[in-house]
């Protein structure tokens, strides 16, 4: 036999011991068999990142899900991987070269791409081994990467396919444009600020001479690549200028007026600069009237040839030169205040260029329309159902997607041009020639593929897809995705769209969108605002099951969660509190010599009681789960094993484990046995590493725990069998009786407390019906509750003699609290010094009003309640409701006295 569990739990042993022998022991490795599958594949963490506390969260829900799930018995694959997040990835391996002097440029795309591998295969596995730190029982020998042979040979096949069916297409458009990560990115890619700026009124003069029209715009120095001013058509103010020439200042280009129904006459002046090169919106207008497109700021953000003398300026530097331009010509009429939505680049945060490029797109339309009809028919539910609005509303709304980015770390477009007969074509292999022509002058399209695009095809790409797996065949649609709401446009719609094109079906059933972690004060966690909280740093002071159950208990289903360290201390101390109530077990267990099936008619009332409780709790639990209701299964359990099981069962059976009577101590021991085993299996999804440690020891002591037949343990608990209701019987008596009982020791602890009586000198006590007792018939009166279990009530009471009947008076110089339907007093005579402990008390509520005064008179006091802090007039008023409860209790204990 092993040693016994230390005194005091240390989770970082208990959890580097576990986390090894797992993968040792290759404990959570599965392979296609007759079991039901359940699957999950883990949103791929970047390999540029590091855990934070949304990772812990969104990895825990998954955890839990896939334990429980694999206890279940289905075949539970979690498969991990990391993705290459090209921006990011890029963005390190550059700040690495500038530091060292040298750049992308002078190494050349080879030498950059195996210097970009290097990082990877040096740092890229990071937040994979913070993962496994925290518990997770993904297959690791399946981990992925989006840019390993098998994802990129489905990259290459997904692109051909789309391609080769019109899906894809190359065209010049106004994309989103980053000036310092050098590449386009799509819509999703894009966030918007409302910023404080300015409304430039601008005089263009008339060609002819004959006076001028202004001119509202909110980027004064895209004007220098105007190739029109635009009215609408319906604007009575400008009706009669459509058509003339305008001549375009510091340029001096002639340029015409054209009146479009897209211009709102509500806007600045009504009349608006079209810059097709510049804005999306212009680009249209160019279009329809056939204008062309000047690109005045350059991929770098910087001011073009054709910008004139403002060539090679920053864009934000023309700007302030230009404005001052203007306004010493007397062109600048007004400049008015304006907010505006400003777009960003998600990675770097710099301001977005809308610029005119030739891109790769994807035609969004055809593939967005069954993915919506899939999660109206239900194929594709949301969890919370709110979260579906926004998917529907994204793809109702969706526009082509920019699939083609200006680096070099990723998946390079597999699409090549014929110099010779300018043939575009796309190919699954690096091709040797034209297939239209023949020649070998060909040359592959320098950019790579958004990364959203390799992660749209991870639930089926990383079983095989496009080959017949068996993996793919089994395992394939998954089951869930646990992700954030950030990403349902990135990459949750794409996925559908994805796997409902490319392999026939939904790539998943369910959709749990995650809470976001929040500071205590409700701001986002941020690297910027230096609010964030490392979960390895949890882990090592708390534990990591101490923070994956805090979690859970925190995180309200549908609602943010504000966090703040202190706050896993509840975690903490709930696995101190399992360790120390499995110590009391097995010590008590030691001795166990018959470990045969009980009767039913062994079983004593706090036996049926505990038993039924966790039948019941096992019945919510699994229903708790089924629902994705983790805040309440994390409570369900919380609650009964911190309060039924660890307050109630272990105290009321110390008497048996203690006592002469072997067939009493049997009973307890069975039961006790019994119950750890239960509470193990259905707490070790949430805390995996004290639960598998407690069960080992627990497995050395009492192998078989059946109750009425025997039932194998299993080795682990990550493999043990999830219980069923019914392995333990219930009995709605006992839970029916239970609640009086224990309302009644609770009132007798609560005198004892009041009165410092302390917990282990005896008393007497007695209970009787109200006056108006039988108002309320009960199937089982409250008197006749407490005779049958009166032992049970002496004991955790430490009543020496509880007299029990109807209407019986209030002993003299009795203290009284009301239980229910039944009245409870407490003789006093001979406890307590009557007068003693009543001018104690009189002291006590003396000085308890003085301070309860001092606080009600700065409370009325008008200028402190608005002029001080709002947090110290709250703090305040909590003093005030304190001090009101302690002199309301002193009063009681004095009136109790004074009968």
């Amino acid at each position: 036999m092993g040693e016994p569990l230390s005194k005091v739990y240390n989770p970082q042993r208990v959890e580097e011991r576990w986390s090894a022998r797992w993968l040792k022991e290759n404990v959570f490795h599965v392979e296609p068999d007759d079991r039901t599958p359940y699957t999950i594949v883990i949103p791929p963490p970047n390999i540029t990142g590091v855990l934070h506390m949304g990772h812990a969260l969104n990895n825990t829900y998954q955890d839990v899900l896939m334990r429980w799930r694999r206890m279940q018995g289905y075949n539970a694959l979690w498969l991990p991987g990391t993705d290459h997040a090209s921006i990011a990835t890029q963005n390190v391996v550059e700040k690495e070269l500038a530091a060292e002097g040298s750049s992308r440029e002078k190494l050349g795309r080879e030498a950059f791409l195996e210097r970009t591998w290097r990082w990877r295969r040096e740092y890229g596995g990071t937040i994979i081994r913070q993962l496994k730190r925290i518990g997770c029982s993904c297959d690791w020998q399946r981990e992925r990467f989006t840019m390993d042979e098998g994802l990129s040979k489905a990259v290459r096949e997904a692109f051909v396919r789309l391609f080769d069916e019109g899906l894809i297409y190359r065209g010049s458009y106004i994309v989103n444009w980053c000036p310092r990560c050098g590449t386009a990115l799509s819509d999703d890619e894009v966030e918007h600020d409302d910023l404080q700026s300015h409304l430039w009124h601008i005089k263009y003069p008339f060609s002819d001479g004959s006076g001028h029209i202004i001119v509202a715009t909110t980027r004064p120095e895209t004007m220098l690549g105007d190739t029109a001013v635009a009215v609408n058509p319906d604007d009575e103010r400008y009706r009669g200028l459509v058509g003339k020439m305008v001549i375009l200042p510091v340029i001096g280009r002639e340029i015409p007026i054209v009146a479009d129904e897209f211009v709102d006459p509500a806007f600045g002046t009504g009349a608006v600069k079209v810059t097709p090169a510049h804005d999306p919106n212009d680009f249209a207008i160019g279009r329809r009237h056939g204008l062309a497109s000047v690109t005045v700021i350059g991929e770098d953000g910087r001011m073009t040839a054709d910008a004139g003398d403002y060539q090679g300026q920053d864009r934000f530097e023309c700007r302030e030169n230009l404005v001052r331009w203007l306004a010493d010509e007397g062109l600048l009429d007004e400049i008015t205040d304006h907010v505006h939505s400003v777009g960003h680049c998600y990675r770097c945060k710099s301001v977005i260029e809308p610029y005119l490029s030739e891109q790769w797109f994807v035609r969004m339309k055809d593939l967005a329309e069954p993915a919506i009809v899939a999660a109206e028919n239900g194929r594709v539910m949301f969890n919370p159902r709110r979260w579906q609005k926004v998917y529907l509303s994204w793809l109702e709304n969706v526009r082509d997607w920019c699939i083609s980015r200006q680096l070099w770390w990723g998946h390079r477009i597999p699409a090549w041009y014929c110099d010779d007969c300018g043939e575009v074509f796309a190919a699954r292999e690096d091709p040797s020639d034209c297939p239209k022509c023949g020649s070998k002058n060909i040359r592959q399209d320098e950019d790579v593929l958004d990364t959203w695009f390799s992660s749209a095809l991870w639930p089926f790409s990383t079983l095989g897809w496009p080959d017949k797996t068996a993996d793919l065949d089994y395992y394939y649609p998954t089951d869930v995705l646990v992700t954030d709401r950030g990403i349902i446009y990135f990459w949750v719609a794409r996925m559908v769209m994805m796997g409902l094109h490319l392999c026939d079906g939904v790539p998943f059933h369910d959709v749990y969108i995650n809470a976001t972690v929040l500071d205590e004060t409700g701001r986002k966690m941020s690297k910027s605002l230096g609010n964030g909280i490392d979960p390895l740093e949890i882990i090592d002071e708390y534990g990591a099951d101490a923070m994956r159950l805090s979690l859970m208990l925190l995180t309200a289903e549908g609602q943010d969660v504000k966090l703040s360290p202190t706050r896993f201390e509840m975690g903490r101390n709930f696995a101190n509190k399992i360790w120390n109530a499995a110590r009391f077990a097995l010590m008590n267990l030691e001795e166990i010599e018959d470990t045969s099936p009980l009767k039913p008619e062994d079983l004593e009332f706090e036996d049926r009681w505990i038993l039924s409780r966790l039948s019941q709790t096992v019945e919510a639990l699994t229903t708790a789960l089924e629902g994705y209701h983790f805040h309440a299964a994390a409570h369900l359990l919380y609650d009964f094993a911190w309060h039924s099981l660890c307050d109630w069962y272990l105290e009321a059976i110390k008497p048996r484990l203690y006592g002469e009577d072997p067939g009493r101590k049997r009973s307890a021991q069975k039961v006790l046995a019994a119950a750890l085993d239960g509470l193990l299996r259905i707490l070790h999804p949430f805390v995996p590493f004290i639960t598998e440690e407690i069960w080992h020891h627990l497995g050395e002591l009492v192998p078989e725990r059946g109750l009425f037949e025997e039932r194998p343990s299993g080795e682990t608990a990550s493999l043990a069998a999830w219980p069923n209701a019914d392995w333990y019987p219930r009995d709605a008596q006992a839970e029916e009786d239970m609640p009086l009982v224990m309302d009644l020791v609770r009132a007798v602890r609560n005198i004892r407390s009041k009165l410092n009586l302390g917990e282990r000198r005896p008393i007497d006590a007695v209970t009787t019906t109200h006056a108006d007792a039988d108002a309320a018939p009960a199937a089982r009166g409250p008197l006749e509750i407490v005779s049958a279990h009166e032992n049970f009530i002496r004991n955790l009471a430490n009543i020496e003699t509880l007299t029990v009947g109807a209407s019986i008076e209030k002993p003299p110089a009795s203290a009284a609290e009301v239980v229910g339907r039944l009245d409870l007093f407490v003789p006093l005579e001979g406890l307590i010094d009557n007068q003693a402990e009543k001018k104690r008390l009189e002291a006590r509520i003396e000085k308890a009003r003085k301070g309860l005064d001092a606080v009600e008179r700065k409370l009325a006091n008008r200028d402190f309640v608005e002029r001080a802090p709002g947090e110290i007039v709250e703090r305040e008023r909590e003093r005030h409701k304190a001090m009101l409860e302690e002199v309301e209790k002193i009063e009681a204990n004095l009136n109790d006295l004074a009968c």
